[in-house]
């Protein structure tokens, strides 16, 4: 049975761990008010060059960049988005868990086979992975750390090399979209090769009787980076703004569970506490009768 020396230190506990929980959801919400910021400016901009990018390649023909046209598929990248650290709620082991069910869903025959490579973005992540035996190509953790543009389009570009060496054939990405504070939808999209679309695909045809100079191809050609680059950018503002959501929402959670077990704690001290007070009234009393009878 624990004393009341037992219970006193446990309810001292519990309140630092109060205390450690409260403060984290504190910079948890005031970081996301400033990862929500980010991506919010940067959607539009992002969507804008999506939309130019698809309008141009359903009325462009003769594309020859490799970096658009289909090829047969025999290596294939999974990217995977998770965060460098934890207590942030199921964040993580859900995002994980569709990737593997991916894996070995839709890419059971290329990860059978061992062509398929787990592409770790964010320590967790490459935790996981490499515990269990996948192949994992390079090294993102730390990211989050200090989250900006030119490390996204790094990013881009160490994946645009091994798509054109031919070390990987198809490459897709497996992140969490941010909804809310409170949502985070798993996302999956493939990067490359870049999808191609027809004109019925768009929502808002290009008119055919502008002028494009030099010419499409070569326009097209220049905005595929820009295109790529803003969409690797977008992934990771979603996924940081998803982290801190989950982690302000798991805080949150924590320190209400810490006050509850706090409360509940104090009561059962407070019983405890009166028990002995009552044990020691009865010691006193019977040994002040005792005392009489002699």
């Amino acid at each position: 049975m624990a004393t009341l020396r037992d219970i006193k230190r446990r309810i001292i506990g519990v309140k630092n761990i109060e205390q450690i929980t409260k403060a984290m959801k504190m910079v948890a919400a005031a970081k996301l008010r400033r990862a929500q910021e980010n991506i919010i400016n940067a959607r539009p901009y992002s969507r804008k060059i999506s939309d130019l990018f698809k309008e141009l390649v359903s009325i462009e023909n003769n594309i020859s960049n490799p970096l658009i046209t289909d090829r047969p598929v025999k290596n294939i990248g999974v990217i995977v988005v998770t965060s460098d650290r934890g207590l942030c709620g199921g964040f993580n082991m859900n995002l994980i868990r569709e990737a593997t069910r991916l894996i070995h869903g839709d890419y059971r025959d290329y990860y059978d086979s061992g062509n398929l490579y787990v592409i770790p973005i964010g320590k967790k992540g490459l935790e996981h992975f490499s515990r269990r035996n996948y192949k994992i190509l390079g090294d993102f953790s730390g990211v989050f750390a200090d989250l900006r543009f030119p490390k996204a389009s790094g990013i881009m570009n160490d994946l645009k090399k091994r798509f054109l060496d031919g070390e990987l054939d198809k490459v897709v990405v497996v992140f969490n979209q941010f909804k809310s504070v409170m949502q985070q939808v798993i996302t999956v999209e493939q990067l490359l090769p870049v999808l191609r679309v027809t004109n019925n695909d768009v929502e808002t045809k290009v008119n055919t009787n502008y002028i494009f100079e030099p010419d499409r191809n070569l326009i097209l050609n220049n905005l595929l980076p820009k295109h790529l680059n803003s969409q690797m950018w977008r992934i990771l503002l979603e996924s940081n703004a998803s982290e801190l959501g989950a982690r302000m929402t798991a805080m949150d959670m924590a320190t209400e569970n810490a006050k509850e077990l706090i409360s509940t704690l104090q009561l059962r001290y407070n019983r405890e506490r009166q028990a002995a007070i009552t044990t020691e009234i009865l010691e006193i009393v019977s040994g002040a009768n005792a005392l009489k009878g002699e």
